[in-house]
């Protein structure tokens, strides 16, 4: 009998040891799981920031795009045409100096500016 309550007095302290230990772990464990959801809540919110800013730089350089489109359209219309725009500022010049010699006094009256081949061609 003193046996079996020798063994059995073991067998108690053993559980409440075990008991302990698990009380530990429990709070080991509920103390780990509560700070593993408060960084997985912050990087939620780091993630969620992070897509915002990446949004707002997607526009911006969609943004930008759109405006270095719009300056080589422009810049390729002027240089198609800046022979055409280059004749035509030098006959602006032409017209202005002459208009300004005939202001001046100078007559150009008699002066002719085109040739002309009625009967040349025959």
């Amino acid at each position: 009998m003193t046996e079996a309550t020798t063994q059995e007095k073991e067998d108690q302290a053993d559980y409440e040891e075990m008991m302990r230990d698990s009380a530990e772990k429990r709070a080991a464990d509920s103390k780990a799981l509560t700070e593993k959801g408060a960084a997985k809540a912050d990087m939620e919110a780091q993630k969620q920031s992070r897509e915002e800013g990446k949004m707002a730089s997607t526009k911006e350089h969609m943004a930008t795009m759109k405006y270095i489109a719009s300056l080589h359209a422009e810049c390729d219309w002027l240089l198609q045409y800046f022979d055409v725009r280059k004749e035509a500022r030098t006959g602006e010049i032409d017209s202005i100096v002459k208009a300004k010699a005939v202001l001046s006094g100078a007559d150009y009256s008699l002066v002719q500016t085109r040739a002309h081949r009625f009967l040349r061609g025959a």
